[in-house]
């Protein structure tokens, strides 16, 4: 790494190349289920990056900085030798079954083009990590409150929400980025051109804005209408730098919150509202989501360099094309090319 020159001035400016073709598409529709064997490495790499990424950061940065003043601790205990973890995705799948056909179900729609771009990545091909998140969650906060195990019809609906709205601003992600592929398919925009895209996005979005609605909790209705709000707010952000190189890693942590980290911790925090009344619980809830969504998007970063494009179902070296100095790059900046400009 120390003997890269990188071709930026003052590290942070740099031309977005354009992007190469996607591969086609996947197979037939199918309900959720535990990721494929060809992603153990990506699995594995999440969990194996994840800390030492906040051991590398946490020192210098604090991520509990944006919006809540709670202290969010992170506390990585170790575990015991020979010690099994449990693997959440099996653990919370029962509650998920035919999440995918739930949600297509909710997308009401006459015209055929327009329902076809709408169910586009509704196939379950998706990693549903946000889901399982928000179930699990659910789960917690029932059986602490009163040693229920079962999932509330409204806590799962939910977890259905939380996937809409993730994809709504995945299409809408992808016009921005001209992106060519998303879960190893040619993406919405490409297929359907950038107009119909944006169209399409925005039906998910309302779709799921009807579903939270018949909830018919005004405390969860607010909680999950922040995320759209901290969506195009991230966005923004994500259009901007910040000069001051003590400011840039500081800006790309609120950009992070705000487009991934947002819509998990306000999700936790919503069903934790649906099944606990103790406000200490929602807040507990919500440090928990916002943290796990800011490592999984520092661990994502890496991974955009660190795999390839037929494991991650996406090309890599994305940000970077588009001139978005993310983690890794910034970090390798300030570590390694910054001296040369002193």
């Amino acid at each position: 790494m120390a003997s890269c020159r990188w071709p930026w001035r003052r590290c942070c400016s740099w031309r977005p190349a354009a992007r190469s073709p996607g591969p086609g598409s996947l197979g037939p529709r199918g309900p959720p289920g535990p990721p494929a064997a060809a992603d153990d490495g990506v699995q594995m790499s999440y969990f194996n990056l994840v800390k030492s990424l906040t051991s590398a950061f946490s020192n210098r940065y604090s991520m509990s900085r944006f919006h809540h003043t709670t202290s969010a601790a992170c506390c990585c205990s170790k575990t015991r030798s020979g010690e099994k973890y449990i693997d959440p995705f099996k653990l919370g799948w029962r509650d998920l079954k035919d999440l995918y056909e739930d949600i297509r179900k909710e997308l009401v729609i006459s015209t055929t083009e327009l329902k076809e771009m709408s169910e586009y990545y509704f196939d379950g091909k998706g990693k549903a990590f946000r889901p399982i998140i928000v179930v699990l969650m659910a789960r917690a906060c029932n059986i602490h409150h009163n040693n229920s195990r079962d999932v509330q019809a409204d806590q799962r609906s939910i977890a259905l929400i939380a996937e809409m709205i993730h994809t709504a601003s995945l299409v809408h992600d992808d016009v921005i980025d001209d992106a060519s592929s998303r879960r190893g398919k040619h993406t919405v925009n490409k297929i359907w051109g950038e107009k119909k895209a944006v169209l399409a996005g925005d039906l998910i979005l309302s779709a799921a804005s009807i579903a939270l609605a018949r909830i018919g909790n005004t405390t969860v209705i607010s909680i999950l209408t922040q995320v759209i709000e901290d969506l195009v707010r991230g966005e923004f952000l994500q259009l901007g730098s910040k000069e001051n190189e003590n400011e840039r890693f500081a800006h790309y942590l609120e950009k992070t919150f705000k487009k991934t980290a947002s819509l998990i911790a306000n999700s936790c925090k919503a069903v934790s509202v649906l099944g606990c009344p103790d406000p200490a619980v929602h807040e507990i809830a919500y440090q928990y989501g916002k943290n796990v969504g800011i490592a999984f998007q520092l661990i994502d970063d890496v991974l955009d360099f660190t795999s390839c494009s037929d494991r991650m179902g996406k090309p890599t070296s994305a940000d970077l094309k588009l001139g978005l100095a993310t983690g890794p790059v910034l970090f390798a900046c300030q570590q390694v090319l910054c001296p040369f400009y002193k």
